[in-house]
């Protein structure tokens, strides 16, 4: 059920270019827990299967897509699943080194101290720069009093993560099953959070037809 993210590496192995509209999608998001967890489960399962399927012949792959392509696509495929797997044991690492009281020095000697702090590094950059993303997000609608919530950011990174080891699981228990996601569940209207017509970028309102209300499961 990430037929977007399988389409697009095929069409890409056969020479096209995909490219992005700067437009709004009208889907309705989970607002309850249960449903986005079974949503991202089943997306993050769809992209592991698209990659091991585009993997199986990967020197055919990289010939089609060429150096720059193929890293891309283990970059993105393949790093968005391995980080999802392995942010919750560096942040484990790092509690146990705070209580233990000798975060980022220990180790046996400079090497390990830089690879360290190296790491250190690496999540402070990829934290500030998901703020940062959500945060110009929400400027551009504008939409600023969702900005106290992004607290909450790290806490639904690791609920990702616990998205991924269900996907897994999945995957190889239940390859052919799709968990699905019901829409037309929430009934705030576009209306009551449109920006001012003068805000640059802003985002507005569609004209409503039957095809922007409550539908069926998807």
């Amino acid at each position: 059920m990430t037929e977007d993210a399988d389409l697009g590496l095929r069409l890409a192995r056969a020479g096209y270019r995909c490219r992005t509209l700067p437009a709004t999608t009208w889907e309705e998001a989970p607002v309850t827990f249960g449903p986005w967890l079974r949503q991202r489960t089943r997306w993050l399962k769809g992209w592991m299967q698209t990659y091991v399927v585009h993997m199986r012949t990967p020197v055919d792959l990289y010939r089609r897509l060429g150096l720059v392509r193929f890293t891309c696509m283990q970059a993105i495929f393949g790093g968005v699943v391995a980080t999802a797997f392995v942010h919750p044991v560096f942040l484990a690492v790092i509690a146990t080194q705070v209580v233990a009281g000798d975060v980022f020095i220990r180790g046996g000697g400079p090497v390990d101290i830089a690879v360290n702090w190296l790491g250190a590094l690496n999540l402070s950059i990829g934290y500030l720069a998901g703020f940062a993303l959500a945060i110009a997000a929400l400027r551009r609608r504008p939409m600023w009093w969702l900005i106290p919530e992004l607290a909450l950011l790290p806490v639904y990174w690791l609920t990702m993560s616990f998205a991924a080891v269900r996907a897994a699981g999945q995957l190889v228990h239940s390859p052919h099953m799709w968990e699905k996601t019901e829409h037309g569940l929430t009934n705030l209207a576009p209306d009551a959070i449109q920006a001012p017509a003068n805000a640059p970028g802003a985002w507005r309102a569609p004209d409503q037809s039957p095809g922007l209300q409550a539908g069926s499961p998807k």
